[in-house]
């Protein structure tokens, strides 16, 4: 069965690696992730080094580490997800805070691509404009 992993559904997956990043859980974030995902975000946020394509575990661990150097805090609220087979697509929104204190809420989408019960790529579609705008505040 495509849509499963060996610890349930996809859904079951993505969902286990939004409640990590949550709780700022780096290794359980990485064991739902293969070893060689792909980390995208949009090239609009390179400035900060938050944008283009992280790979392998060592790219989400840098992704990770460069977000409090430009956020004051960021929540993630999953909303809606979309699967189809070996695709999870997430409409959400976040709170986005800048290190002088200012919050937003934004939406996101991400796009989930699993193979062999882990995600192989993970992408972060925004409004960069709004986001940089919070982050510049």
């Amino acid at each position: 069965m495509t849509n499963a992993t060996p610890t349930g559904t996809n859904r079951d997956l993505i969902e286990r690696a939004y409640r990590a990043f949550h709780d700022r859980d780096v290794a359980a974030l990485l064991d739902t992730l293969d070893p060689q995902v792909e980390w995208v975000h949009p090239d609009g946020m390179a400035e900060y080094g938050l944008g283009g394509t992280k790979h392998g575990h060592a790219g989400v661990r840098q992704f990770l580490a460069t977000v409090p150097t430009v956020l004051g805090g960021m929540r993630l609220q999953p909303q809606e997800f979309v699967v189809a087979g070996d695709r999870v697509v997430v409409f959400g929104v976040r709170q986005v805070t800048s290190v002088r204190g200012t919050t937003e809420t934004l939406p996101f989408i991400h796009s989930w691509t699993l193979r062999d019960g882990r995600a192989v790529r993970m992408e972060d579609i925004f409004d960069t404009v709004m986001f940089r705008r919070v982050i510049e505040s």
